[in-house]
C-alpha cells in the first residue's frame, strides 16, 4: 500500500483524536490544513475546511467517503461498509458531526476515540 495522506482540521479536538485513533493501527501521514502545504495536493484551505480529505493510491476522497476508506484500511471493514452502503445517510451524518463539533454527542465521541 502506498502512503496515505489525511488532510484534516488540526484545531478540532475530534479530528485530532480521530487521527490518533486511526494511527494506532494504520500508518498515515496527517496534514493539518491550517499549516500544511496544500498546493502539493492541488488543494486550498477553503476546500479542506469543509471536510477531511484522504489521498491514497486509490484516489482522493472527502468526507464520509474518506472516513470509510480509512476505516477499511484500518481493519474496521464492517463500519466502513455501513458508511459506504448508507449513502446519503452516511454523508448526512458526517456533515452533521462536522457542523456540530461542540455538541454533547460529538464531545462524547471524541472522548471515546481518545481512550
Amino acid at each position: 500500500m502506498s502512503e496515505i495522506f489525511v488532510i484534516y482540521d488540526g484545531q478540532c479536538q475530534l479530528c485530532k483524536n480521530s487521527i490518533a485513533w486511526v494511527s494506532k493501527k494504520l500508518v498515515i501521514t496527517p496534514v493539518d490544513f491550517h499549516t500544511g502545504e496544500l498546493t502539493r495536493f492541488g488543494l486550498n484551505k477553503q476546500q479542506c475546511s469543509r471536510e477531511v480529505i484522504v489521498i491514497s493510491d486509490q484516489g482522493q476522497f472527502g468526507g464520509a467517503r474518506g472516513v470509510a476508506l480509512l476505516l477499511n484500511h484500518r481493519g474496521n471493514k464492517i463500519l466502513s461498509s455501513l458508511i459506504t452502503l448508507s449513502g446519503p445517510l452516511g454523508r448526512f451524518a458526517y456533515k452533521w458531526v462536522a457542523s456540530n463539533r461542540n455538541s454533547v454527542p460529538v464531545k462524547i465521541l471524541s472522548r471515546l476515540l481518545r481512550s
